[in-house]
């Protein structure tokens, strides 16, 4: 198969498992559906939503509880326990400057799975729990509090979290995998993160939780499908390996058919069953298996047999017989207080270490001879020790090498304690313990995904889509007289979709682009600003300088610390651009320098540019100047602002800042940032929002014990945390970053420190090349821990060649 064709069909299972013509119930988790919302909970009330599809709802008032009951949180919980794979979607309408909680899965301060999106840091934050039991927060820049309706997706897939954004692909990250081993007690919240704090604020609909991969493809039908995740590639690969062998078998067979019915038509015979090698003449009758079988025209007519319950005497039980469907009586065996069927042995250990083994022969159990043991390759701890031998087995053992009982279509698979049997894909169980399976029919139960053109043909395992006479394949399932959009011969434009018709064909331009088909441009929503090129759908390339989805977003180079620029000179953020600019008392001597190294001290004194009064004498000072009164004589004081005479001593506003007060102080203009009387009646509040009285303005902080004013910061769990206009937003307090092997965050703190003693750090670069020796002179890897010989609760672990021991915790 080439590779576009195995793309092809890789992308068509990855449809089917997505869209599956309806994603499966039993993964999808409506949450306005299971809250029931809109009949007991105040706080919101339904509205008009960005479609009349499904209902929405306003989330108005801070008064309000939207948490999962109990028991409805219990079902929930028990579809997303243990899963690696899920996907959060929502359509919301949030308010401008509003910072809430769209999703809280909690126990808590352990945040399992949280979705909030700040409006005043324009930000979408994904929080959950990693493998290694670290809360984790991925921040996405991105407006949604926008007052603009957007269809929300973050699926996380393995180590993959994906964010879109109106189905647009926003940002894609390689991330450590989540943990989701929720406690029973996980409480489940929707608009917000408790009772008291992360309130959404506008208006949702379609809020949902889909248990798999790429779950955007629902909320995106029209989305470019890309392949399956990794999960799920080595399985669909294996399925296309195997339902290419089932299509050239098929198609052989089919071959040999034509010819043999060829041959048939020029003469009359009689139509036999050939079965398992086996030839059954017209209306002879069978048993295989599970099914009573007659050849009918040819044809090998099964159905199951119908097995009743047998009654057995006091001393045998019904148990399955070998080469037998349905279950027979069979003597039993008394030992010990427990029941045994012919054949099944019990091993009994003594204290000494000797094993004997009983096997249940005529209603006995008798003794026989164990088996000598075979040395075994694996560690002690992967040895098990099993009811029904004497002898121990390694962890993984293949107990179906030793023989088992499953029949046709029913695969051995080696459990920890024992073989069991398990249908095969496409096939359904004809007994209890699947050792005994049959084909589904898909094409009689209506199980296929044939269409046009085509007749449905079952298979063992599975179906094929045969083309009717005259009539060319389009793909496994369709068919047409001829399909331009394969051989090329069409005119659409490379941002169009081909679909293939009777007797022609059409093109529609792609989601994000706009056209006539045979000629699409990408459409962004709103032009690309600042010099932005919209190169593909609602995303544009932005200049040097700026982003954003819009290219509208300057990026500040100073605040971000990639510049520095000389003590001379001061970092001044640009329109898509900085500078290093020569600071007060300083100017470019003509050898430009992009850090501000050319930055030489003006003399204000010979320049004349200070503003010393005419009964002061100026002397020159680096960066600056002082004016200084001649000895013997008395000064004014007077200064010289925006070329205006200040007395010495007065006070003023300045015209470009109302938040800033300047003074004249003996020839020296000194200005800084007005100081907040809160006391004062006429307190200017732009300028001082601490000083703003009113109650919806001011922020509870979680612990719920202090209330702080608008403007208000504080850390909290390794948060900064502010408060705006009556809310709460917290993001991760930035860490600079560590580069060593060993680090350790103390106690108290939020971000790591280097380390020099391995046994003391917390987090390590793992070396698997550098290994440890334990005190079994067994080699261990890095990161390996065991339980110390001779101990219960000594806990040792190689660091990086270190053995390190401790007190297990679980033991105090």
């Amino acid at each position: 198969m080439g590779l576009l064709q195995l793309s092809f069909v890789l992308c068509i299972f990855c449809i089917i498992s997505v869209l599956g013509f309806g994603v499966d119930p039993a993964l999808r988790i409506s949450l306005f559906n299971e809250l029931r919302l809109g009949d007991t909970f105040a706080g919101v009330s339904q509205v008009q939503g960005f479609h009349n599809e499904s209902r929405a709802f306003i989330f108005q008032d801070t008064a309000r509880e939207l948490k999962a009951p109990e028991g409805v949180a219990d079902e929930i919980l028990k579809k997303l326990r243990n899963r690696k794979e899920f996907t959060i979607l929502a359509t919301v309408k949030q308010e401008p400057l509003n910072s809430g909680v769209i999703l809280s899965v909690h126990h808590a301060e352990q945040r399992f799975l949280e979705l909030e999106s700040s409006g005043h840091r324009n930000e979408i934050r994904l929080r959950y729990r990693t493998e290694s039991q670290q809360p984790h927060t991925d921040i996405f820049p991105y407006t949604l509090a926008d007052g603009r309706w957007h269809k929300v997706s973050v699926a996380l897939s393995a180590s993959h979290v994906l964010l879109h954004v109106d189905c647009n692909r926003i940002y894609e990250k390689v991330v450590e995998p989540p943990s989701m081993d929720l406690p029973e007690d996980t409480s489940i919240w929707l608009g917000q993160r408790n009772s008291a704090h992360g309130f959404f604020k506008g208006v949702m609909q379609d809020v949902e939780l889909l248990v798999m991969p790429q779950g955007y493809i629902s909320q995106c039908p029209d989305l470019n499908r890309t392949c399956p995740t990794c999960n799920d590639f080595h399985g669909l690969v294996q399925k296309i390996m195997e339902l290419q062998d089932i299509l050239a078998k098929t198609s052989s067979k089919l071959s040999k058919a034509e010819e043999k019915m060829n041959g048939l038509d020029r003469c009359y015979c009689e139509r036999t069953c050939n079965v398992k090698g086996l030839l059954y003449r017209e209306d002879e009758s069978w048993t295989d298996g599970c099914k009573n079988c007659t050849c009918s025209n040819g044809t090998a007519l099964c159905q199951p047999i119908s097995c009743s319950p047998p009654l057995c005497p006091p001393d045998s039980a019904p148990a399955y017989v070998t080469g037998r469907c349905c279950q027979e009586c069979q003597p039993m065996c008394t030992f010990r207080k427990r029941v045994y069927m012919v054949g099944e042995r019990q091993a009994l250990r003594e204290s000494s270490g000797k094993c004997s083994l009983f096997e249940c022969r005529d209603r006995t159990m008798r003794r026989v001879a164990p088996p000598t043991c075979p040395e075994l390759n694996c560690a002690e701890t992967d040895q098990l020790a099993l009811a029904d031998r004497c002898c121990s087995i390694c962890r993984g053992h293949d107990f179906c090498a030793e023989g088992h009982n499953c029949m046709e279509n029913s695969d051995c698979v080696s459990l920890e304690a024992g073989p069991s049997c398990r249908c095969r894909d496409g096939f359904r169980a004809l007994r209890d313990d699947e050792a005994y399976c049959e084909d589904i029919d898909e094409c009689a139960e209506g199980r296929h995904y044939c269409r046009e053109n085509t007749a449905c043909v079952n298979t063992p395992g599975s179906f094929m889509c045969v083309c009717s006479t005259g009539y060319i394949r389009i793909d496994d399932y369709s068919c047409t007289e001829h399909n331009e959009c394969d051989s090329g011969q069409h005119a659409c434009d490379e941002n169009a979709l081909c679909f293939n018709t009777v007797g022609g064909h059409s093109c529609s331009c792609k989601p994000g682009y706009t056209g006539n088909g045979t000629l699409c441009k990408a459409l962004c929503e709103g032009l690309c600003q600042n010099g932005g090129t919209c190169v593909s759908p609602d995303t544009c390339i932005c200049q040097a300088g700026f982003t954003g989805k819009r290219c509208d977003t300057d990026i500040d180079e100073c605040s971000s610390g990639f510049v520095e620029c000389d003590s001379r000179a001061v970092c001044v953020n640009l329109p898509g651009w900085y500078h290093c600019e020569c600071r007060d008392g300083y100017h470019d001597n003509g050898m430009f320098s992009a850090n501000g190294e050319s930055c030489e001290d003006i003399d204000e004194c010979g320049t004349g540019r200070n503003s010393c009064t005419n009964d002061t004498v100026c002397f020159n000072l680096e960066g600056g100047y002082d004016c200084r009164c001649p000895h013997g004589k008395n000064c004014t004081g007077d200064c010289i602002h925006d070329n205006r005479v200040k007395h010495n001593g007065q006070i003023w506003v300045l015209e470009s800042d109302r938040c800033s007060v300047c003074s004249c102080q003996t020839g020296l203009v000194m200005c800084r940032r007005m100081v907040c009387d809160c006391e004062n009646p006429t307190v200017d509040l732009f300028c001082c929002p601490e000083c703003d009285p009113r109650l919806s303005s001011q922020c509870l902080h979680q612990n719920g014990l202090l209330a702080y004013s608008t403007g208000a910061s504080w850390v909290e769990s390794c948060q900064q945390c502010q408060c705006l206009q009556g809310e709460v937003d917290c993001w991760p307090l930035s860490c600079p970053p560590v580069d060593c092997d060993f680090t350790v965050v103390p106690e108290g703190e939020c971000c790591p420190r280097c380390v020099a003693d391995p046994c003391q750090a917390d987090t390590i670069r793992n070396d698997i090349t550098r290994t440890c020796t334990d005190e079994h002179g067994l080699v261990r890897f890095s990161g390996s821990s065991w339980i110390k010989r001779g101990t219960e609760c000594t806990l040792c672990q190689c660091k990086n060649g270190h053995v390190c021991c401790s007190v297990d915790p679980m033991c105090l």
